[in-house]
Order: structure tokens, then C-alpha cells, then sequence
């Protein structure tokens, strides 16, 4: 959702993106690299970043994930929580969304040792960041066409994941996939990329003065 976090930055909005893990190990990469890349990434974009501390591929669904995602949630007040899609093939991304849901809940409680006051982050939004080969279930898209070039070069800090070590013809096979996906979406609305959302809880609107015809 590269995209839409680049349109919400345009916007005026303030975006923080939180990292559950650093990601490593990785065959290529490094605990300073990644954080190199990570950094440079968030620069082009125009968020902040804040760590979880969870381990990478060991992400595990318990109380302690769960309150240290509340304390977050607590400390930054946010408007709408962007969270993965519940399906996927990595194991780190499907706890990951049960953490976030679930902290969203606990970060209202009173009488616990959460720090902070307790606040209930008010809309859940989910965005595809799945392995599995299927076709997203979107709720609604957002036209990125205007913010691709952003989001390619965000995605182009990350090179000790999709360029480093690798054979040449497999290096950067994943803006293919990412603008391939985007054009799809993109064709869905009559425009040239789009990002695909879903939502568990319905949507209000109070115009339609933004709608994509």
C-alpha cells in the first residue's frame, strides 16, 4: 500500500508505519542493512517508523505480542489501523493480523499495566501483502497512478531483499508483480494503477464527491 501511504502523506496526514520484527535473518541481508533500507524507504515516503521488537519468523499470537501492539496503538492515537489480510502463505503476516485485532481490543482495557491512556483505535483497514496465489477480495481501491513513481523507489531501498545475491534475470522481479497487480486494480476502476483494500466493518461516506466513475 505503498501508494495510498504516499497519497495519505500529500494529504497532510501523519503516517506511521510499524515494524513487527527488523526481518532478519535473510539470505542476503543484515540487521544494519535492512535498517539502512528501512530508513531510506521512510524517507521517501514521508512516515516515521517505529519497532515492535518481535522476533522474525518466530511471530507468535500471545498476550505480551498483544500488549506491546496496544501500547502502540495507545501512544500514537491513530485514526485507522492498515493491518494485512488474514491469508496468507507467511506464518509471520497471519499472526501478525490476529496481534493487531486483538490489540486493537486490548488497548481500550482499564485496570491493566498497558502503558498509556486507553484509546480504541475507531477503523480497521486490511492491505494485501499476500504469497498465496489468488485474487485479492477487495472491498475498494485507491487510485495510485500519481504516486507509483514514489512507491517504486521506496520499494528499490530494499535491495539486499530483491536485487543482492540474487542471478540477474531474478533481480527486482518483484516491481513486476507489484505493477502488475496495481494495473489490474487499476483496470477495475478505469484508471492506470490502483491499490485493493478490504474491510470486515462497513464504510461511511459522507459524499460521494470522491468517487471514481
Amino acid at each position: 500500500m505503498g501508494g495510498t501511504i504516499a497519497l495519505l502523506v500529500a494529504a497532510g496526514h501523519k503516517v506511521t508505519l510499524v515494524d513487527m520484527t527488523d526481518g532478519e535473518p535473510t539470505p542476503f541481508g543484515s540487521r544494519e542493512m535492512r535498517g539502512q533500507e528501512a530508513a531510506a524507504a521512510a524517507k521517501i515516503l514521508g512516515v516515521e517508523r517505529v519497532g515492535v521488537g518481535l522476533v522474525n519468523r518466530e511471530v507468535t499470537h500471545n498476550i505480551e505480542s498483544r500488549h506491546k501492539v496496544a501500547a502502540i496503538y495507545r501512544q500514537l492515537r491513530p485514526d485507522i489501523l492498515f493491518i494485512p489480510y488474514g491469508q496468507d502463505a507467511h506464518p509471520d503476516h497471519r499472526q501478525v493480523t490476529q496481534i493487531a485485532e486483538d490489540a486493537r481490543f486490548d488497548a481500550k482495557l482499564t485496570k491493566t499495566d498497558i502503558p498509556g491512556e486507553p484509546f480504541h483505535p475507531p477503523r480497521v483497514i486490511y492491505y494485501f501483502c499476500s504469497h498465496l496465489r489468488f485474487n485479492f477480495p477487495a472491498s475498494f481501491c485507491v487510485e495510485v497512478s500519481a504516486q507509483m513513481k514514489t512507491k517504486i523507489c521506496a520499494i528499490q531501498c530494499y535491495d539486499s531483499q530483491f536485487a543482492r545475491g540474487r542471478p540477474k534475470d531474478e533481480q527486482w522481479q518483484i516491481l513486476n508483480f507489484i505493477q502488475g497487480v496495481n494495473a489490474y486494480f487499476g483496470s477495475t476502476i478505469k484508471r492506470p494503477f490502483a491499490e485493493p483494500f478490504f474491510v470486515l466493518e462497513s464504510l461511511g461516506l459522507s459524499g460521494f464527491s470522491d468517487l471514481v466513475v
